[in-house]
Formats: C-alpha cells, structure tokens, sequence
C-alpha cells in the first residue's frame, strides 16, 4: 500500500496497513503490532489481503505518545 493513501478525501480518518503506518511513523512494522497488542491502537477493519488496518490518526497518536514517553525518561 502506498504512502499516497493517506492524501484520500478521508484524510486523518484514512485506515492504512501495519506496514504503511510504520513508514509514516518511522517505525517497525512489528511496532504498529506491537502497539495494537497492548490496545493502544486498534485495527479498523481488514484489507482485501485480511491485512489489519489502523486509523492514521489513530497511529499518529500513538507514536507521538511513545516519543514524548522516550524523551520524558531521557
């Protein structure tokens, strides 16, 4: 799935695949998983492949969330 999906008219409500959101974030794959795991995101609905897919807002929440987490332990 490209990049380019998350300029659709849904925009931020746009729903992308592990591997999509993990590029976006600068990520893992297994990360979006990960994080998914724990309930911190949770997948959307499922691709043609039966792929999970996560909301980009969603997604973006949770990275800025674990980055803020990082840099309050540093």
């Amino acid at each position: 799935m490209a990049a380019t999906s998350v300029l659709t008219l849904e925009g931020i409500d746009s729903l992308i695949a592990a591997n999509e959101a993990a590029g976006l974030c600068g990520v893992a794959a297994a990360t979006i998983r990960t994080w998914a795991g724990r309930g911190t995101i949770t997948a959307e609905g499922s691709d043609h492949r039966g792929r999970k897919l996560y909301r980009l807002l969603d997604v973006a929440k949770a990275e800025r969330a674990t980055r803020e987490r990082a840099r309050r332990a540093a």
